[in-house]
């Protein structure tokens, strides 16, 4: 195509009619077509929202993204508006760089009245989307104007200034995660990346292959999964009377804090005294006890008779018990079992032997039953029986924190995903949150040593971050996940957040989110939501969600030199989450044949709930699979 005189430059556009802030208004000069503008043969869309343009400045160039295009009703007074078309752009400026030279966020000088307009030609957007070191970025598609182009993220940036990922059910979430983590997680290149990644509907197991450590309750052995446990004596004091008693307060606190330090002081971790100073051991500190001791010891404690009246001196010795059986035994009871003591009835008559009420025998006792009840629950034995640093009674245990770290965040593999499916909701909150906080602790305070966070950062993943991050929420996981979010920057944990209902996120957490990979959102409050969230004043590119195809994103913020919309590469098949949707007609292949069975299309054989009931029942999908396949076989 010739240059039209007049318009020397074919890459020229217009010029800058108005400068507001960071807002910038041009004009397109009547000369430039409506379509395409060719430039070395390369054809560009003119005025596309979302694209670039380039603004030569002096010695630098400066770069703007379009944000709205219009016709006729320019931002101005209409009295200056010609007759004829006039076309005009609202660019928001987000860069700069010199010529030549590496592009640099954030602009030094403003564009003059006047100053001409340039399409951003795939030269100019190398410049600006190269990786600034070969080392520190990782490719995670390519970019959707310039598919020649790769998309790259700063990985020391995505890290530890927090991300989320968003998008609506369908849009690509799910493999745009997995995507990402498996390109920061790449063992050629980043030998000891640490990504903990809490997966609430078991999608992500088969996603990673190798690269993974796959950990769940009533984990299969045979699939190479582990069980998890979470020691419920590596919480803090607060945090485990909040799971196991609720609120105690007056004196039942007293007593149950006296209680717990006196069973820490004297625990053995891995079998081997602490070797701590008595005034040094506090409630918080992560030491085993037995918590059935403690409740037995508690029990004991409130529910006691004694022979002695309150005003003598009551002891363990002047306890009465009930006696039973062919020698008469005492009633002591056992903690382990879960078997309460008996204790002889308040008798004040003459002639029998008198037996007195203890002194804590009018206290409140709810927290009691609260903490037997959930000792009880099956359900919560990853937390109170946790394999082998489960405490026996004087608070021994087999292994210590140290090897519980080393199988969660150890370098043998770089992801480990808690896989919480078979988790009941009300449990995740407590659980998520004691995983959270157990990982911070760890590594908050041993930021300067060799495993600690400053050494060797590591990145926690919320999956479905919605579920148990709610605005205000007052549950464990949101506590600790507000103080990664607002701490964990200096101590080497980055977040990243994973939610379909960006607007159902606590915004303290999100608004810490420096990063922002926004797939398809139609919903309007879920798009305010990260528009707000969005450090660029980038509003008008938001308004591009709703029509973003399946695995693409809009990526703005501190990991990105300029917003990219990207397209998501897809992971390869086989390292692909298990979150496709259910085929309702199963579409047909070459030779007529539907591609595999199920769906609404096929009659119904031997229709039995009964697997399905077994399944429910134990709460595991899996249930009576290996049965199935041996009466097949």
């Amino acid at each position: 195509m010739h240059n039209q005189p007049g318009n020397p430059d074919p890459s020229r556009l217009g010029t800058v009619e108005d400068v507001n802030g960071s807002s910038v208004s041009v004009k397109l000069s009547e000369s430039t077509p409506g379509g395409l503008l060719f430039v070395n043969g390369e054809a560009y869309r003119v005025g596309q929202v979302g694209g670039f343009v380039r603004i030569p400045s002096g010695y630098v160039d400066l770069y703007g993204v379009i944000s709205q295009v219009g016709a006729g009703a320019a931002p101005g007074p209409p009295e200056l508006a010609p007759q004829l078309g006039n076309r005009w752009l609202r660019v928001e400026l987000v860069g700069q760089g010199r010529r030549g030279t590496k592009f640099e966020r954030g602009i030094a000088q403003y564009p003059s009245i006047g100053d001409s307009v340039h399409v951003v030609t795939e030269s100019d957007l190398k410049t600006v989307y190269a990786p600034g070191d070969d080392d520190g970025y990782v490719a995670v598609g390519r970019v959707a104007s310039a598919e020649s182009i790769r998309a790259y993220l700063d990985v020391n940036r995505l890290v530890t200034r927090h991300s989320a990922v968003v998008g609506s059910t369908g849009s690509g979430k799910s493999n745009a995660v997995a995507n990402l983590l498996g390109a920061v997680s790449d063992q050629a290149r980043f030998k000891s990346a640490r990504v903990v990644l809490f997966d609430l509907h078991g999608e992500y197991a088969k996603a990673f292959g190798d690269q993974a450590r796959v950990f769940r309750v009533g984990a299969d052995a045979t699939a190479g999964e582990h069980e998890l446990h979470v020691p419920f004596w590596a919480l803090t004091a607060e945090e485990f009377i909040s799971i196991t008693m609720g609120s105690v307060s007056g004196t039942p606190l007293t007593l149950l804090q006296e209680r717990l330090l006196s069973s820490k002081r004297a625990s053995k971790a891995a079998g081997v005294a602490h070797g701590l100073p008595d005034t040094t051991v506090t409630i918080d500190t992560p030491l085993p006890f037995s918590v059935y001791q403690l409740w037995h010891d508690l029990y004991s404690l409130h529910c006691a008779t004694h022979s002695v009246s309150k005003n003598q001196n009551q002891t363990e010795a002047t306890r009465s018990y009930m006696e039973d059986g062919a020698p008469p035994a005492k009633a002591l009871g056992d903690g382990d079992q879960l078997i309460r003591p008996r204790f002889r009835p308040i008798t004040t008559e003459a002639g029998a032997e008198k037996v007195y009420g203890g002194l804590y025998g009018d206290m409140p006792r709810a927290h009691l039953d609260g903490l037997e009840s959930k000792l009880r629950d099956p359900r919560m034995q990853f937390l109170f029986r946790p394999g082998q640093w489960a405490p026996d009674k004087d608070g021994t245990t087999a292994a210590d924190l140290d090897a519980l770290l080393e199988a969660w965040i150890g370098a043998e593999k770089p992801i480990s995903v808690f896989d919480l499916s078979g988790i009941p909701t009300a449990v995740v909150d407590d659980l998520v949150g004691a995983v959270l906080r157990i990982l911070y602790d760890a590594i908050f305070w041993g930021r300067n040593k060799q495993e600690g966070g400053r050494e060797r950062p590591l990145l926690v993943v919320l999956e479905e971050a919605h579920v148990y991050l709610g605005p205000q929420s007052k549950n464990r996981a949101a506590i600790a996940a507000r103080r990664i979010a607002k701490e964990g920057r200096k101590y080497g944990v980055g977040l990243m957040l994973v939610s379909q209902r960006p607007s159902e996120v606590d915004t303290t957490i999100l608004s810490q989110c420096g990063t922002v990979v926004a797939l398809r959102l139609t919903n309007d409050s879920d798009r305010s939501q990260v528009t707000s969230c969005a450090s660029d004043n980038l509003k008008g590119l938001f308004s591009m969600l709703p029509v973003l195809r399946t695995g693409e994103a809009l990526i703005v913020g501190e990991a990105v030199n300029m917003p990219i919309r990207a397209i998501i590469d897809r992971p390869p098949e086989g390292r692909r989450p298990e979150s496709d949707d259910p085929m309702v007609v199963v579409p047909k292949g070459e030779g007529g044949k539907r591609i595999r069975s199920g769906g609404w299309t096929e009659p119904v054989k031997d229709e039995n709930y009964k697997p399905l009931v077994e399944a429910w029942r134990k709460q595991d999908p899996n249930a009576g699979k290996t049965q199935a396949a041996d009466s097949e076989t």
